[in-house]
């Protein structure tokens, strides 16, 4: 895929419109699947994206949104049957994140599961995000716990964007687990309580 250059305003998934900058926990655990991840740092640092405050009656209004457009996917079995899955195949055919993401000192984001098609286009729609975030339950199953919205970057296989997407008036990140890929991405706990904030990538009473 060619990188764009600029600030491109691209038709999103449903007719929408989904600003993109020019130019990532997942799913249950099969014993073949399962197996810990561990995302070293954010790029950045420590620095969580906490600009944006998420107090605001137009960010709770988009978040409402996304839950709405998300309640269904508490039972994973309901996201799988919608293309999700543990786990991103990437350009190599190599099946990444398909463990358990966690860090000592920030607790965990928890099991991701990848949607291939929403990965594939590169934009970005808040009611559609590209990953479903889960976490351990009680009864030993999985519980729905964030989203992310996810943009391949230009040095992920295959390449995406090389300037920062945007989402619910944010602007995206990157969080490099070297020598994986790199995915412009920001999280939403719009089904857990995250101590660390609403947009924070991990989250401190998560486990897995």
């Amino acid at each position: 895929m060619a990188n764009d250059t600029g600030s491109t305003e691209r038709s999103s998934r449903h007719g929408r419109k989904a600003l993109v900058g020019s130019g990532l926990c997942l799913g249950l655990l099969g014993p073949l699947l399962a197996g810990a991840a561990l995302f070293p740092s954010v790029a950045s640092g420590e620095v969580q994206p906490m600009a944006h405050h998420h107090g605001s009656p137009g960010v709770q209004a988009e978040l409402a949104q996304v839950r709405a457009a998300t309640a269904r996917f508490h039972r994973v079995e309901e996201a799988v049957a919608a293309g999700y899955e543990l786990g991103w195949v990437n350009g190599a055919g190599n099946r990444i994140v398909a463990g358990g993401v966690s860090r000592p000192t920030a607790g965990a984001m928890g099991y991701h599961y990848f949607n291939a098609e929403l990965m594939a286009d590169n934009a970005v729609d808040a009611v559609e995000p590209e990953v479903l975030v889960y976490a351990p339950a009680a009864d030993g199953g999985l519980k729905l716990v964030a989203v992310e919205w996810v943009v391949r970057s230009d040095k992920s296989n295959p390449a995406g964007v090389s300037e920062a997407p945007s989402v619910l008036g944010m602007e995206m990140h990157i969080l490099v687990p070297p020598p994986g890929p790199a995915f412009w991405l920001t999280h939403a706990w719009v089904w857990q309580h995250n101590p660390a904030g609403m947009f924070a990538d991990f989250n401190p009473e998560v486990s897995c």
